[in-house]
């Protein structure tokens, strides 16, 4: 199974710029794809930001311009470097690993979550 810790959540004001931090660890064979999502309260969790073990990228439309994504491999970790930052991005954000188990199948895992307020 794979662990995934989260850091660097707060509060920020307004235009201001935050970076998120993943880590796995656990015992796995290989780690396919990791990812950022977010989830505002009374609303469903979305997906941020994706980026394959090869460097394919994916960003929520809302966020484009704005996010980065970038991933160690080596080091199995993911950053989400967020910049003018706005009140409507404010929400728990969840490092996300779609991986593979050393019997060969795929699973995925989640962090606890790391709360990001934006004030206006």
């Amino acid at each position: 199974q794979v662990q995934l810790v989260e850091s660097g959540g707060g509060l920020v004001q307004d235009g201001g710029s935050l970076r998120l931090s993943c880590a796995a660890s656990g015992r796995f064979s290989s780690i396919s794809r990791m990812g950022w999502y977010r989830q505002a309260p009374g609303s469903q969790r979305e997906l941020v930001a994706g980026i394959t073990s090869v460097g394919v990228l994916n960003y929520a439309d809302s966020v484009k311009g704005r996010f980065t994504i970038s991933r160690d491999n080596a080091r199995n970790t993911v950053s989400l470097q967020m910049n003018s930052l706005k009140p409507e991005d404010t929400a728990v954000y969840y490092c996300h690993a779609l991986y593979r188990t050393r019997g060969e199948f795929m699973a995925d895992a989640w962090g606890q979550g790391t709360q990001v307020t934006v004030s206006s």
